[in-house]
C-alpha cells in the first residue's frame, strides 16, 4: 500500500532544527495534557497486588493523601525530558521521511516505509527515553513523608551511583520501535485519507482535525504496546538494592504468573483516556508549529 504525501525534500541543517523546534512543542504540549493520566497509569502498573481497586481508588486515595499537585509529581523531568524525546522522534522520523522521498525520486511511500521511519525514530529516542522515564517514574511512586529522592537531579545522581539509570532499556527500546512504528505509520495513513480524492494541501487540514488524528494515533500506540510499557515500568519501580527482577523475562513471568494477560494490562484505562488528549495535542502543536515556522 502506498500513500501519496507531500515531501519537502532532503533536510537541510536550517529543517532540521525546525523539527526540532516543532517536536520540542508538540512534547510540551503532551506532557502538560498528559501527566495526571500517567501519574495514575504507573501507580497501578507498579505498586503491589491489592494496593488499588482500579484507576478511580488511585485518583481518590492521590487527592486524600497529596492533593491534586500529587498528579504533577516528577513533572519538571518529563516536561524537559519528554520535549527532548518528542523532538527526537518528530525530527528522525521527518528526516527519514525526507530519505525515502529522495530515494524514491518523489514516488509515494509505502505504509511499510512509514512503519519504517517511524521504527528507527523510536530506536534513537529509546535511549533518551529510558534514562528520563526511570527518574519519572523513580518521583511518581514516591509517598509519604520520608522521601528517597528529593527531586530530578538526587534521583538522577543516585540512579547513576547505583548502576541503575538505564535499567529497562531493551522494553524500552522495543516498545519505541514497535509503537512509533505504528504511531506515524497510523497518522500518515490518516492523513493520506484525508487528502484523498481532493484539492487540499496537508497545511489545509484543520486543527481540530490534526487533534483527531493524533488521539487515533495513541491508541492505535498503546493497544499494540501497553504490554511492553507494564514490563518497564515493573523494572523501573524494582528495588535498587535488592531488586525482585533479573531482567524483562523475569518480570513476565512474574506478571504472569499472578492472573495471566489481564495483569498486563493494569492501569490500561486511564492510559488510554489519556491517548486522545496527550497524542492530539501532540501532533496538532507538531504540524502548526511546522506551519509557523515554515
Amino acid at each position: 500500500m502506498t500513500i501519496e504525501l507531500e515531501e519537502p525534500p532532503l533536510a537541510s541543517n536550517a529543517q532540521v532544527i525546525k523539527d526540532l523546534v516543532g517536536g520540542t512543542m508538540g512534547g510540551i504540549a503532551q506532557v502538560l495534557v498528559g501527566q495526571p493520566f500517567d501519574t495514575v497509569k504507573v501507580r497501578l502498573q507498579s505498586a503491589p497486588e491489592g494496593t488499588y481497586n482500579g484507576a478511580v481508588d488511585v485518583i481518590k486515595k492521590l487527592l486524600k493523601d497529596e492533593g491534586p499537585k500529587g498528579f504533577y509529581k516528577g513533572t519538571l523531568t518529563p516536561l524537559i525530558g519528554v520535549g527532548a524525546c518528542v523532538s527526537v522522534q518528530f525530527s528522525v522520523n521527518e528526516y527519514m521521511k525526507r530519505y525515502y522521498d529522495d530515494k524514491l525520486n518523489g514516488a509515494p511511500l509505502s505504509l511499510t516505509q512509514f512503519f519504517t521511519c517511524g521504527a528507527i525514530a523510536g530506536f534513537a529516542n529509546g535511549f533518551l527515553a529510558s534514562p528520563i522515564e526511570h527518574i519519572r517514574i523513580r518521583l511518581q511512586t514516591q509517598t509519604g513523608s520520608v522521601k528517597q529522592f528529593h527531586g530530578p537531579i538526587d534521583c538522577g545522581k543516585k540512579l547513576v551511583a547505583a548502576n541503575g539509570l538505564y535499567k529497562g532499556l531493551l522494553p524500552t527500546l522495543v516498545r519505541e520501535s514497535v509503537g512509533l512504528g505504528i504511531y506515524f505509520a497510523t497518522y500518515e495513513a490518516l492523513i493520506a485519507r484525508e487528502l484523498k480524492g481532493t484539492t487540499l494541501a496537508r497545511n489545509d487540514i484543520p486543527g481540530w482535525k490534526l487533534c483527531a488524528f493524533g488521539g487515533l494515533s495513541g491508541y492505535t500506540l498503546w493497544i499494540g504496546i501497553y504490554p511492553i510499557d507494564v514490563i518497564k515500568s515493573k523494572l523501573q519501580t524494582d528495588s535498587l538494592k535488592s531488586p525482585t527482577y533479573k531482567g524483562s523475562l523475569s518480570v513476565f513471568r512474574d506478571v504472569w504468573a499472578k492472573k495471566g494477560i489481564k495483569s498486563f494490562y493494569r492501569g490500561f484505562i486511564p492510559t488510554i483516556l489519556r491517548a486522545a488528549p496527550a497524542n492530539g495535542a501532540t501532533f496538532a502543536v507538531f504540524e502548526l508549529t511546522m506551519r509557523l515556522l515554515n
